[in-house]
């Protein structure tokens, strides 16, 4: 299935490949691979509104996820029919976390594909399968 990437946003220059890559890279290595995820790089000023109207929190993040399917971490939806082959849809707060890399001395390129919620979806899956997965940066950062 694909990935629908977008790019809802003008202030931060974004290179679209290296993270439509990084993103089939991650499904592939969660058995998802057939499953289709749509990725936002959303401005400060969207990810306020959704923050707010969501998690009642008027400030921008760095990331906010919308699954398709109500499940337990780690596992996987069972799909029913065609339409059913949809991940959700991931905002990425693409301002707050290049200003994050900028004062942390960071590469925004190679953070922005995987950023924090690498390690929680990999804990989350280790947990569901009995597996000691850790993230490829680990130590990098």
């Amino acid at each position: 299935m694909s990935v629908v990437l977008r790019n809802a946003q003008r202030s931060v220059p974004l290179r679209r490949v290296p993270l439509r890559r990084a993103v089939c890279v991650l499904r592939a290595a969660l058995g998802a691979s057939r499953f289709a995820v749509g990725v936002v790089c959303a401005g400060d000023p969207l990810m306020r509104r959704l923050n707010g109207a969501y998690r009642q929190r008027h400030e921008p993040t760095d990331v906010l996820s919308f699954p398709f399917h109500r499940l337990a971490p780690g596992q996987l939806p069972r799909p029913r029919c065609r339409d059913d082959y949809n991940l959700g849809d991931i905002f990425l707060g693409v301002e707050l976390i290049h200003r994050q890399c900028r004062d942390s001395g960071e590469d925004f390129g190679a953070v922005l594909a995987m950023y924090e919620k690498e390690a929680e979806i990999l804990e989350a899956l280790s947990r569901a399968t009995g597996a000691s997965l850790r993230p490829l940066t680990a130590g990098l950062f």
